[in-house]
Order: structure tokens, then C-alpha cells, then sequence
């Protein structure tokens, strides 16, 4: 009897041992199989971050290139011989003005294309109006011009006043810088065009003439009449709305 109950004793302890390594054994289990999906986790996210890294486009520069006294000459160069537009159309509260830009005057023409193209003309003003004599535009009072200005860049441009164009009525010409220029440096953001008739030969040989109206001589005109101030500037601006490119 008493070996039975030593022996009945033997085998439940034993039992108990065994379920107690069987549960330690489940539970380790389930441990490493939450570290193993806790660190999957981990390795996804990572995975998803760098991916995310990896797809965020490069910061691209922004456009740093400034015409200069030292590289406009060079630059208007070798944009000439890529451009075959020679025709602009300037608008107005009063209507339009189509401009022919003349071929020979290549660094003028040149450099009104590629102001066109930056829209530097768009909201300037004819900001100069001298009855029977010229309408002068390509400026205003107004801080954005200069900013304007600034990001294009500082330069003047040679005169070219030999390939015969003369200041006839409906010549458009650029005026000379205001700075100490002996040379009659063209200041390149500005223009003017001439209602003198037959014409402003007076002008000849010191303004380049660099292109003509060839529609929109009315208008021209009209604007020309409007009332000035003692500086010529008129009362109420004259604004140019665009300045676009024609085909």
C-alpha cells in the first residue's frame, strides 16, 4: 500500500514537471514570435521611410543667371542666330501696336525678343509722352520694375546706327542710359517710338532704330495726345498690358 502511494506520487510529480517545461516552452514561444513580428514591424517602417527618402525629388536651383556688362554682348550673340521671330504686338487700354523688328539690328532685336519672353514689358507704362514728337515706354514708378530689373540683370547695348534705318514716323528706337554714357549706350529696358511726321531725323546717328509699327499706328497716336505733367509723364498712367510674341 505504501509502495503504491510512493509510486502514485512519483508519477504526479512528474507529470507536473512536464506540464511546467510544456508551458515555460509556449510561452518562450509566443515571446520570440512577438519579438520576431515586433521587429518585422520595425524592418516595414524602415523599409517605408527610406523609400520615401529615396522617392523626394531633388531640389532643383532656381534660375541664377544675370546679363552683365561683361556677357550681355556675348550672350544676345549667340541668342540672336536662335530665334527667327521678329514681330511683337504691344497692348494697350487704347489697342494694339504691331511692331516689325528690323533683321540687321541683330543685339537689339535680340534683346527686345528675350525681354518679351521674360514678360519685363507686361504692366510697364509708356511712362514719357511728348506731343507731335514721341511716345517712350518700357518704365514705371513702380518697385516691381526694379525687381524686374534686377533679376534680368545690369547692361547697356552698343549703338547701331549704321545700317541705314533712319527715325521716320512709326520707327521704334531705343534711348540712351541717363548715366554719364558719351558713347549713347542704349538703355535696353526702354523703347520709343516716333510721331514726328515725316519723321525725328534729328535723332538719326545718335538712337538706334531697331524695328517700325506696322499696325497700330492710331493708337499710337491716341496715346500721344493724352495730358502730361511738367516731367511729360502722363496723369493717368498708360499702362502696356503685355508685350507678346507674333507668329
Amino acid at each position: 500500500m505504501l509502495l503504491k502511494r510512493f509510486s502514485f506520487s512519483i508519477l504526479l510529480l512528474t507529470l507536473l514537471i512536464v506540464g511546467a517545461c510544456s508551458n515555460s516552452s509556449n510561452k518562450t514561444s509566443k515571446t520570440n514570435l512577438q519579438i520576431t513580428k515586433e521587429k518585422d514591424t520595425i524592418t516595414e517602417k524602415t523599409d517605408s521611410i527610406v523609400e520615401k527618402v529615396e522617392e523626394k525629388p531633388a531640389v532643383v536651383e532656381k534660375d541664377t543667371f544675370r546679363l552683365t556688362e561683361d556677357n550681355a554682348i556675348d550672350f544676345f550673340y549667340n541668342y540672336e542666330k536662335t530665334i527667327t521671330e521678329n514681330k511683337v504686338r504691344i497692348k494697350t487700354k487704347f489697342g494694339n501696336i504691331d511692331i516689325e523688328l528690323f533683321e540687321n539690328t541683330p543685339y537689339h532685336r535680340a534683346n527686345f525678343i528675350y525681354l518679351t519672353k521674360k514678360h519685363y514689358f507686361d504692366s510697364t507704362y509708356f511712362y514719357r509722352v511728348v506731343p507731335n514728337f514721341v511716345i517712350q515706354g518700357g518704365n514705371t514708378d513702380s518697385y516691381k520694375t526694379s525687381k524686374k530689373r534686377a533679376k534680368i540683370g545690369r547692361y547697356l547695348l552698343p549703338p547701331d546706327t549704321r545700317k541705314g534705318h533712319k527715325h521716320h514716323r512709326g520707327t521704334i528706337s531705343m534711348p540712351s542710359s541717363e548715366i554719364d554714357n558719351p558713347h549713347k549706350l542704349a538703355s535696353p529696358f526702354e523703347f520709343f517710338i516716333v510721331v514726328q511726321d515725316p519723321g525725328a531725323y534729328h535723332l538719326d546717328g545718335d538712337y538706334t532704330a531697331f524695328g517700325r509699327v506696322i499696325a497700330g499706328m492710331d493708337v499710337v497716336d491716341e496715346i500721344n495726345k493724352v495730358r502730361t505733367d511738367e516731367r511729360e509723364w502722363p496723369y493717368q498712367n498708360v499702362v502696356i498690358t503685355s508685350v507678346e510674341i507674333l507668329k
